[in-house]
């Protein structure tokens, strides 16, 4: 099952992303607690992150200079957030999980509409400094939440960086790459760290991840991304459903 869920994540991370609510849940069925879930799934997907880094390093070298500013703030929030997760017992993550996978389904089912809205160039007139600070703290907040669990933040990210400005969404789409790979990389190294990983799950799962996102998106994209994006829809949903009802 572990296998089977990473390589979907990995698939459905090349087309659409939120493969999270694919392998996170999956973990919990496996018999995971809800916290060392959430620090495997982030250990063992994060390899895919690299590889969509790579991918769009011709658009990341267009992004405006100071826009990179914004990976202090990634990374403080990432490790912020980790740290966060360390301190949550199991029992009370329990129960704040399926909220959290309910509202990464909500902002993933929101993706289409914001994507069109920033890719339209309608917020390209807020590149004041004081707009740009707003966008770092807001950034910092992202980092947070990404680092304490995770799912949902690209499309959060992509949000903030229209309203700072940028207007051609595969500039946007490279630099959020990055800056999600910040925020679960130094979340990743504290989880190890913090031997909070479970690591015959995280090794399966890097490998399925990865072929998952080399093999499996060839059938994703002929599936269309509406397909792809409807199954993770209707998987959080019965992800969350299911947890609300388990618990």
């Amino acid at each position: 099952m572990a296998f089977g869920a990473a390589f979907l994540a990995g698939a459905i991370n090349s087309v659409a992303g939120g493969g999270t609510l694919i392998s996170f849940p999956a973990l919990i069925w496996l018999g995971l607690n809800s916290v060392a879930a959430n620090a495997t799934s982030t250990v063992a997907i994060w390899p895919g992150t690299v590889g969509s880094a790579w991918g769009y390093r011709r658009e990341a070298g267009r992004v405006a200079p100071r826009m990179w500013l914004l990976v202090a703030p990634s990374l403080v929030g990432g490790l912020a957030g980790a740290w966060l997760l360390r301190l949550t017992p199991a029992g009370i993550f329990d129960r704040l999980v399926p909220f959290l996978i309910l509202f990464a389904t909500l902002l993933f089912l929101a993706q289409e509409p914001v994507q069109r809205a920033v890719g339209s160039g309608g917020a390209a007139g807020h590149q004041t400094a004081a707009w740009f600070a707003g966008g770092i703290l807001f950034q910092l907040a992202v980092g947070l939440y990404g680092g304490y669990f995770g799912a949902g933040i690209g499309i959060l990210m992509l949000a903030a960086l229209g309203v700072m400005g940028l207007g051609d969404i595969h500039e946007m789409n490279s630099l959020k790459t990055v800056l999600a790979g910040c925020v679960n990389g130094i979340a990743a190294v504290y989880f190890i760290c913090s031997h909070m990983v479970v690591w015959p799950y995280v090794v399966v799962m890097a490998v399925a991840a990865v072929l998952g996102g080399y093999l499996g998106a060839g059938a994703a994209r002929k599936l269309g991304q509406t397909a792809v994006r409807r199954i993770v829809v209707a998987v959080g949903f019965g992800m969350a459903v299911s947890l609300f009802v388990r618990k």
